[in-house]
């Protein structure tokens, strides 16, 4: 281990941040194993110093260790981590019988990955590996934004289910990946917005880690520009870029009309496609989000649920006198072909509820009701399940309809 981060004439890549890194034995081990001598340590008050000098611009990232002893001293904490994020360093937080309330707070002020102490075999690296990759993702995505003043003009598909588990999830993330892909070359530029500020798992769905910055882009979008909005996405193999939902359950009222719409003309301003999965539940920000897209698909099965739930989502809209025909219902689970008995059932539901059923989703059985868990898009865990196809088939049209509403115009 290097003796003092400020005198090592080696290039300091690292550095322990501790009230002493001798009570961390197993963190000195795993720096050196990883870093070998191009690290150092320091203290609290020496880190708040040393941030500021020449030497901490090599700094890829530092191991604030802390344990119940240093509960006191969570403002300084906090300073620490505020100015590390001002100067670009990550931050991994290695805490030992710290409480929960203390270890929420660190995160909330800008921690970047939280490791417990004693240290699990191979966790600081993997916890390196992480930081690695998010800045190669953020990195992606700087690199594919385009800087533009020109009005929003992207197309704006919205998803929303009457019930939950009808699949709106699954058909807006697979449809936001169809769509990325519809091209081999050149394709269009496609977005996916998780509005579901309470339970979103678009992330979950593309295995993406939620970052905090979503959070406070929601809290603030007076302040919102093009950097702010590239910072909060997270590329999905550099073909799709996702706002996940915030990182904890925030109540659907927290965030305005005019939030939302900040965001939405921010996202289509940049991206071709912009596909919202929306909540179940109607908000505020509902008639926002259904007046600027040009589809909103609304997702239903063959059950009693379905039916009482779109009689009083046609009844809202109606009331509020808002487009419904924009609308396109969407009947997951759909019976076979070969069902005659299940197409009557169809029929009956469509008439019943004086609704148009315009897209009729097959039951891809276990392989879809799996994928929420793969993190994967269908189109690489089941490429030739038959509810993929039609998710293929459906970017293949909208896109092909774009094109020519385009060539038209």
């Amino acid at each position: 281990m290097t003796s003092n981060a400020t005198t090592d004439p080696n290039p300091i890549l690292a550095c322990t941040i501790s009230r002493d890194v001798q009570n961390f034995d197993l963190l000195i081990e795993d720096m050196e194993t990883v870093l070998g001598e191009s690290w150092g340590d320091l203290g609290f008050a020496e880190a708040l110093a040393f941030f500021n000098q020449s030497e901490a611009q090599s700094l890829e990232f530092v191991a604030l260790a802390i344990d119940d002893a240093d509960e006191g001293d969570l403002v300084m904490l906090g300073e620490i981590i505020a100015l590390a994020n001002a100067k670009g360093i990550k931050v991994i937080l290695i805490a030992e019988d710290v409480s929960p309330a203390a270890l929420h707070q660190l995160l909330r002020q800008g921690a970047d990955e939280f490791v417990p102490y004693p240290l699990p075999e191979g966790e600081l690296e993997a916890a390196i590996e992480r930081l690695k990759k998010r800045e190669q993702q953020a990195a992606a995505t700087r690199n594919s934004f385009v800087s533009t003043d020109t009005p929003a003009d992207g197309v704006l598909l919205a998803v929303q289910p009457v019930a939950g588990g009808t699949g709106a999830t699954t058909m807006a993330v697979n449809l936001a990946w169809e769509l990325a892909n519809v091209e081999k070359k050149d394709g269009p530029r496609v977005c996916i917005l998780d509005f579901g500020l309470q339970t979103g798992t678009v992330a979950t769905y593309l295995d993406l880690p939620r970052r905090d910055v979503v959070y406070d882009m929601w809290s603030d979008t007076d302040a919102l520009d093009e950097e702010i909005f590239r910072q909060a996405l997270t590329s999905y193999e550099d073909k799709l870029w996702v706002l996940t939902a915030p990182h904890d359950i925030l109540p659907l009222d927290m965030i305005s009309p005019e939030d939302v719409q900040r965001v939405l003309d921010q996202a289509r301003a940049k991206f071709d496609y912009v596909i919202v999965d929306m909540p179940s539940t109607l908000v505020q920000w509902t008639e926002t989000v259904l007046s600027n897209a040009q589809i909103y698909f609304t997702t239903l099965e063959l059950d009693m649920r379905s039916a009482q739930n779109t009689l009083r989502f046609k009844r809202a809209l109606r009331a509020e006198e808002l487009p419904l025909e924009k609308v396109r219902f969407c009947l997951n689970r759909a019976p076979k072909f070969t069902d005659l008995n299940g197409k009557s059932r169809v029929k009956r539901l469509s008439e019943s509820l004086e609704i148009s059923i315009e897209l009729q989703l097959p039951d891809g059985g276990r392989q879809i009701t799996q994928s929420g868990d793969h993190g994967v898009p269908l189109a690489t865990s089941a490429a030739k399940n038959p509810l993929r196809k039609e998710f293929a088939k459906l970017a293949s049209s909208l896109h092909e309809l774009g094109k020519s509403d385009a060539e038209a115009a």
